[in-house]
C-alpha cells in the first residue's frame, strides 16, 4: 500500500510541476494572449486535439472533404473550376503532380493534382497587414486519389491564419473570411460534381 500511495505522490508531484513550468513559460506572454482574437483558444485547441488524434500535424492543419462515388477526376476539376468562376475567384495554375512523378520515374502516379485559386486583391490586402500570409497564397485545393482509388479534396484550414493570434482588421478578416467560405464552397460542393 505504500508503494502506491508513493507513486501516487510522485505523479502529483510531476503534475504540479509541469503546471508550474507551464505557468512561468507563459507568463511572459500573457499581454499578448489576452489580444488574440476571442476565436484563438477554440483554434488552438482544435488544433492540439486533431494532433493528438492523428499524430500528424500536416493532416491536423487541413480539411479534407471525400469525392462522391462515381465521380471522375475530371469531373470534379471542371466542377471547381466553375464553382471558382461563380465566386469570382481566378484559378492562377494547376500542378499535375502525378504527371510529373511518372515522367520523373517512369512509372504511373495516383492521380495528384494541386489547384491554386486567389483574389488578387485581398492577397495583396492580406500582404500589405502582414508579409508571412504570403505563404499561405494562392489557396490551394488538391484533388488526390488515395491508396485505395478513392479521391479526396484536401485544403490548409484557414482558421489559423483568420483567428490564431491579433484580430485581424475587421474590413480584412471580412475578406479572409469570405475567402474561406469560396474555398470550402470549392471543395464541398466540387467533391460532389455540382455546377
Amino acid at each position: 500500500m505504500g508503494i502506491i500511495r508513493n507513486l501516487l505522490a510522485l505523479i502529483g508531484l510531476i503534475a504540479v510541476a509541469l503546471v508550474i513550468y507551464g505557468v512561468v513559460k507563459i507568463m511572459p506572454y500573457k499581454d499578448n494572449i489576452r489580444s488574440f482574437d476571442p476565436e484563438a483558444g477554440r483554434v488552438f485547441t482544435e488544433l492540439a486535439f486533431n494532433v493528438l488524434k492523428t499524430g500528424n500535424a500536416a493532416d491536423a492543419t487541413v480539411w479534407k472533404v471525400p469525392v462522391k462515388e462515381g465521380l471522375s477526376a475530371q469531373d470534379v476539376e471542371s466542377s471547381m473550376r466553375s464553382i471558382a468562376s461563380e465566386n469570382n475567384i481566378k484559378n492562377v495554375g494547376e500542378l499535375p503532380l502525378y504527371k510529373e512523378v511518372a515522367a520523373m520515374s517512369g512509372k504511373p502516379y495516383r492521380f495528384a493534382k494541386i489547384f491554386m485559386f486567389c483574389n488578387a486583391l485581398t492577397a495583396a490586402k492580406m500582404m500589405d497587414y502582414d508579409d508571412a500570409y504570403s505563404a499561405y497564397l494562392p489557396c490551394r485545393v488538391s484533388l488526390i486519389e488515395d491508396s485505395e482509388g478513392k479521391l479526396w479534396l484536401y485544403s490548409l484550414n484557414m482558421d489559423m491564419m483568420i483567428y490564431g493570434g491579433q484580430p485581424l482588421p475587421p474590413e480584412l478578416k471580412k475578406e479572409a473570411m469570405n475567402v474561406k467560405r469560396i474555398i470550402l464552397d470549392i471543395m464541398n460542393r466540387g467533391s460532389q460534381g455540382d455546377f
